[in-house]
C-alpha cells in the first residue's frame, strides 16, 4: 500500500484516513437508483491501496468506492 501516501483530491490536496470530502459533480451510483448530488459531504473516508480511489459511506448508501477526481477536501 505504498500508493496511500500520494492520494490527492481534484485540487491536488493530500487526503488521509478520517478526512471529510465534498462531491464536486452529480454521481450516479451503480446498482442503485440513487444519485450523489454535487456538494454532498462525506465524512470519515478510508484510503485504499489505489491512489485514485477511496472507500466511504454516504447518507443512505454504504460501502461506496469513489474516484478522488470527483472529490475535494473540506
Amino acid at each position: 500500500m505504498a500508493d496511500e501516501d500520494d492520494v490527492r483530491d481534484c485540487n491536488g490536496t493530500k487526503l488521509a484516513d478520517g478526512d471529510s470530502v465534498q462531491v464536486i459533480k452529480d454521481l450516479k451510483v451503480k446498482g442503485t437508483s440513487a444519485t450523489l448530488k454535487r456538494g454532498t459531504l462525506i465524512k470519515n473516508i478510508r484510503l485504499t491501496g489505489d491512489s485514485g480511489l477511496i472507500e466511504c459511506n454516504a447518507d443512505k448508501i454504504k460501502g461506496l468506492v469513489l474516484k478522488t477526481e470527483f472529490l475535494k477536501k473540506v
